[in-house]
């Protein structure tokens, strides 16, 4: 029996447990994350976003058994809209009225942009960032998540980025011993909880049901900060705000980087769940549904979400292989939000704090982040630097210069790539050109080369050559003055770009103007078509360019 999208029921036990599973474990991270992301007040935010995005982005999405929801990267740009909204006068107490409204305009416009990236087909571009790019993000986000949550953790009420958070907890440096104590029982049950336990009740979730009632027994109504009052009826309309023209430019731009942010981080867990579900994504489509989330938890005062490792694959692992275990996920998180309102009140911050600095640790790459400077020094540099940008920065300028730089990198060794060929198949004078040239040569076109007692210049072009590679073409075109004859041989050059092409018609021009011979040899095919375009001839194959060369040394 199916469903819409391709949904089927053959696996309805295995998604229902799934789904189950995976919200039990999103309930004190969805919690942990709105509070991280708009402060006091903040964390039944977090929860509405796992409802509605989890539920929508499964609904509409194009990865089966993938679950959404509230992520690091996500919360921390949403921290960082605050933030720069507070910067302009908007009060940052969300009791004030003032600053929702306005986030989650931006959250609304993320979730249109990344529609209209899926209606534009740019899934595929959008993974395609180097790792050390990705690696140094998700790190740095891991060290922005601790960072801001080292006050909390504390008893220490701090806000803004991480240097302003710094900056009021040195400043206001007054620890609180009942945050202390509450925040170091979460960590030692999240970080100590047996595996064989973990695996049956997740240790964010354990430490939520533990330490909890423990904080309202030893502290009471201490100054210990709580979670407070969970409004009344369930999810709640957020109506356009009339002051929005006001701020604009910045809600703008806080969408635009939701949006990105959200993808990547969306479409990464894709791929890990394809990895592990044995099936494949449709990036496109995954990128619609996630914006139609997002959207609309925006609408319901949410947090916006992304695709969330975590979730998806204990999804997968406890049975979930279709969208209805993400749905399902979504309902049962409806569920708590709807009848356990009164209990989440009594939930300290700094228990939240204590599960976000285990969060903060798991999303670090460090694998990678320990490793990069013994496998490449240049990878490492960029690793780093998207690093040291993402914490000290802007998450958005992080990712486009890592990748700027990473793209360069990887062009500028592609071209030496491209031009070893040139540099192995043609030394410039006659001595060395009847040894290393030649002796890459079959025997017969050795021959025909020796023949030609030095006077023949043979640059041998291989792989596709893109416009790296024509700087090292232009700067040989003087060399074709020592020689009579140019052959230039691009029987292995799958594909020629424009600026190459370009490169290449200068090299025969100058030959020509100096009263030399000059064949292109091998291409055929589009290269052979693009050339023709550019009006080079052809002749054939490199041992009929040098037939022709003794030839025209002989005439």
């Amino acid at each position: 029996m199916a469903l819409i999208n391709g949904f089927h029921l053959k696996n309805i036990r295995g998604d229902v447990l799934g789904g189950l599973t995976a919200a039990v474990v999103a309930l004190p991270l969805a919690l942990a994350f709105g509070n991280a992301a708009l402060g006091p007040g903040g964390a039944i935010y977090g929860l509405y976003g796992a409802v509605v995005v989890g539920f929508l982005a499964a609904l509409f999405g194009g990865t089966p058994a993938q679950v959404s929801g509230p992520t690091g990267p996500m919360s921390v740009t949403v921290a960082g809209v605050v933030a720069s909204l507070a910067a302009v006068g908007v009060p940052r107490d969300l009791s004030a009225g003032e600053i929702l409204p306005l986030v989650m305009a931006a959250v609304v416009i993320g979730g249109l942009f990344q529609i209209l990236f899926g209606l534009l087909r740019l899934g595929k571009y959008i993974t395609l960032v180097p790792y050390s790019v990705v690696s140094g993000f998700m790190s740095g986000i891991g060290v922005i998540i601790i960072t801001l949550q080292i006050g909390p953790l504390l008893g220490i009420s701090t806000r803004g980025g991480v240097l302003e958070s710094l900056s009021t907890l040195f400043n206001n440096f007054e620890p609180n011993g009942a945050a202390i104590a509450v925040a170091t029982m979460t960590l030692a049950i999240v970080f100590l909880t047996p595996r064989k336990i973990s695996q049956w009740v997740p240790s964010p979730l354990l430490a939520l049901l533990i330490v909890t009632p423990l904080s309202i027994l030893l502290f009471g109504d201490s100054s210990l900060d709580r979670i407070g009052a969970i409004p009344e009826g369930g999810l709640s309309l957020s109506l356009p705000d009339p002051s929005l023209g006001n701020f604009f430019p910045i809600i703008l731009k806080a969408g635009l980087v939701l949006a990105v942010l959200g993808a990547i981080d969306s479409l990464l867990t894709s791929l890990v769940a394809d990895n592990i579900s044995q099936t494949r994504h449709n990036s496109d489509r995954e990128l619609i549904g996630q914006g139609i989330g997002n959207a609309v938890a925006g609408i319901f005062t949410g947090l916006p979400g992304a695709g969330a490792t975590m979730r998806t694959v204990i999804n997968v692992k406890s049975g979930g292989s279709t969208p209805i275990s993400g749905m399902v996920h979504s309902v049962v998180l409806l569920f708590v939000l709807v009848g356990a309102g009164p209990l989440a009140a009594q939930i300290p911050t700094a228990l939240l704090a204590g599960i976000l600095i285990k969060v903060g640790l798991d999303i670090i790459d460090w694998g990678f982040l320990l490793r990069a400077h013994k496998l490449s020094l240049k990878t490492a540099s960029v690793m780093y630097g998207v690093l040291f940008m993402t914490v000290f920065w802007d998450l958005i300028w992080a990712v486009l210069v890592g990748v700027f730089i990473a793209n360069m990198l990887t062009i500028d060794s592609i071209t030496e790539t491209q031009l070893e060929g040139m540099e192995a198949d043609n030394p410039f004078d006659s001595s060395s050109n009847n040894n290393a040239a030649n002796a890459q040569l079959p025997s017969d076109e050795k021959a025909l080369l020796d023949r030609c007692a030095g006077e023949v210049m043979l640059f041998r072009l291989k792989g596709p050559l893109s416009f790296g590679a024509a700087k090292g073409i232009t700067e040989r075109m003087m060399l074709v003055r020592n020689y009579k004859v140019l052959i230039l041989d691009i029987t292995d050059v799958p594909r020629l770009g424009v600026t190459a092409t370009l490169a290449i018609e200068d090299m025969v021009q100058e030959a020509l103007s100096n009263s030399r011979k000059a064949y292109v040899a091998g291409a055929t095919g589009r290269v052979k078509d693009r050339l023709a375009k550019f009006g080079v001839d052809v002749i054939g194959t490199r041992k009929e360019a040098l037939v022709a060369a003794i030839d025209s040394l002989n005439g």
